[in-house]
């Protein structure tokens, strides 16, 4: 199979996670299990997850001249991900993710910092890498003018264009009509379909774009009728990171030409494969480990 490019353009943040077997009310002070810092963003999440099947990343986005900036850069890189136009901007910080982990689930407080100064100035400044790119994957923790001009340059060049819509935001009708696939969760979804008064034929082009994460209930391709991706059953330690990659493998299958069901299956089955290991990118599976598992469960790769 073809090794085709990946452009992804999106967040890159320094995730600060706090374990805890105490949820605190508020006001209310409790001592936590464990501390880290670990390497997050949803635009770097995704561009790790489709690195570590083996696909050609390109990552656009920005950090802070700070520690954090450098640190999130270089081990970036060592992913195998192509980080010459991750940019340090020197007015403000590396954004930032507070992760609170509890009884296997998690809540996240994010502060875009550099993830802000991803314009669409500069975006227009690297057309030429779009241009070149087979698929372009989107998320929406840097401003929506930029992911909106984006998906404009991306279509004019004929890229599949996959727009993860979190956190999620209202969205213009224009957007969502230029975009190949939208890839929700539940409640994003819903937010989706409920922010305008749709007609039936706008609601239901937009239905068919739609991939939905269920988290343990699997996945939905809704198109015409929805079908059902069950999920897999996995000893859970961390869901951070298990949206991302989904959304990474997703597109490195859309990338060497599997069919959208097929690709979500795969997608589900690395997605699972993530939540058995602590940390957004730490769980994040190679192909080797994806192939075995799915083996291991009677399903074969194609």
């Amino acid at each position: 199979m073809t090794k085709k490019k990946i452009t992804v353009i999106g967040s890159i943040n320094m995730d600060i996670v706090t374990s805890t077997n105490i949820l605190p009310k508020m006001g209310e002070t409790v001592l936590g299990k464990a501390f880290h810092t670990i390497p997050g963003g949803k635009g770097a999440n995704q561009a790790v997850a489709a690195a570590r099947l083996g696909a050609d990343v390109t990552l656009i986005g920005c950090v802070g001249d700070d520690l954090f900036g450098k640190e999130l850069k270089q081990h970036l890189k060592q992913q195998g991900i192509n980080v010459e136009n991750v940019e340090p901007v020197t007015e403000t910080s590396t954004g930032t993710a507070s992760i609170t982990l509890y009884d296997g689930d998690n809540n996240i407080i994010v502060v875009p910092g550099a993830n802000y100064h991803v314009t669409p100035k500069y975006i227009e400044g690297l057309e030429k890498i779009i241009a070149e790119s087979d698929v372009v994957l989107l998320q929406l923790e840097i401003p929506l003018e930029t992911v909106e001009r984006t998906v404009e340059i991306a279509r004019r060049h004929k890229a599949t264009i996959i727009l993860n819509p979190a956190p999620i935001q209202p969205l213009s009708k224009e957007l969502l009509s230029k975009v190949d696939y939208i890839t929700p969760n539940e409640h994003e979804q819903e937010m989706l379909l409920t922010s305008f008064e749709w007609a039936d034929e706008e609601r239901k082009e937009i239905i068919k774009k739609c991939i939905v994460t269920k988290g343990s209930k699997g996945v939905s391709i809704l198109k015409e009728d929805e079908f059902k991706i069950p999920s897999f059953n996995v000893d859970v330690v961390d869901t951070t990171g298990a949206g991302d990659t989904f959304n990474g493998a997703l597109a490195y299958c859309l990338s060497i030409g599997y069919e959208l069901e097929e690709a979500c299956r795969f997608a589900n089955a690395t997605a699972a494969l993530s939540v058995t290991k602590f940390g957004a990118q730490g769980g994040m599976p190679t192909l080797q480990e994806v192939e075995e598992f799915l083996q291991q469960r009677g399903e074969k790769r194609k």
